[in-house]
């Protein structure tokens, strides 16, 4: 994400006395660029938490951010690699449930013979506890994604457990089950994450292979993205919920037949 913001000249304040007055003109600093044009800077380069409209940002890591080397599973961190043998790979749904993409994404499975990760977020399962049953009763797995999709790294420790807990029980409640994984939005890991993970028995989870399709860089570009990306055990980053995910949609009817045929099989973490 481009920093549209500029260092700002300083303020002047000249002081000029006259007969016993004292004068005093202030000249405010010149605005930025990104001000001029009703914007805010951004903080950092890890994407923000979530703005209160239909569009969400999705979970990439933040730009120049490096992956581990796959060197095999650990309990240490995240997981962003699988480990079941040669040309297993693993695609994860994130954001939703979403009553119009999520059907679509579960046919386009359902027509493959695919099993997918979805990462929930919580209000979306109290909105659509129907299509969440439908996701778990199709044989795919469902994971913790927060309540709110906040940057757990920028709340209270209070508020980190409650993201989790939260979502943690409402899953139980609909689906019938505890999550077996968590994902924390962003990719956005911190000690006192990691640490409530396993307070809660929940294996973090993170991803190797991010095309950004929530950005709606063009179905070409995911579909690139993907198969460029794609090797033996990597966990495959897309999303159903947060905003259009048409082009999501548009992306995995090729790639899905794509990487079957490249002799690429699908597990679940």
């Amino acid at each position: 994400m481009a920093d549209l913001s500029t260092s700002p000249g300083p303020s002047r304040r000249a002081l000029l006395s006259l007969g016993g007055m004292t004068l005093i003109t202030v000249r405010a600093a010149a605005p930025t660029q990104a001000e001029a044009m009703g914007l805010r800077a951004a903080p950092s380069s890890r994407p923000p938490g979530p703005a209160v409209s239909a569009e969400r940002q999705g979970d990439s890591h933040p730009v120049g951010a490096a992956l581990p080397d796959d060197d095999g599973p650990s309990d240490r961190g995240p997981q962003f690699y699988v480990h079941k043998g040669p040309h297993a790979i693993a695609l994860t749904i994130d954001d939703g449930p979403d009553p119009r993409y999520t059907p679509q994404v579960l046919a386009l499975l359902h027509r493959y013979g695919i099993t997918a990760t979805f990462c929930q977020i919580g209000e979306q399962i109290a909105r659509h506890p129907a299509l969440v049953r439908e996701v778990a009763a199709r044989g795919h797995l469902l994971a913790n994604h927060t309540w709110t999709h906040a940057d757990l790294t920028r709340v209270t420790p209070s508020a980190v457990r409650e993201e989790i807990v939260r979502t943690s029980e409402i899953l139980d409640r609909v689906a019938g089950h505890q999550p077996v994984f968590f994902r924390a939005p962003y990719g956005a890991w911190s000690r006192r994450v990691l640490t409530e993970c396993r307070a809660h028995d929940l294996r973090p989870l993170d991803w190797s292979v991010d095309p950004r399709d929530w950005s709606r860089p063009g179905v070409t570009t995911i579909v690139r993205t993907i198969l460029r990306t794609t090797r033996t055990g990597s966990i495959i980053l897309e999303h159903d919920g947060g905003g259009d995910r048409s082009e999501t949609v548009a992306a995995l009817r090729t790639v899905l037949p794509r990487l079957l045929d490249a002799g690429y099989h699908f597990v679940t973490p």
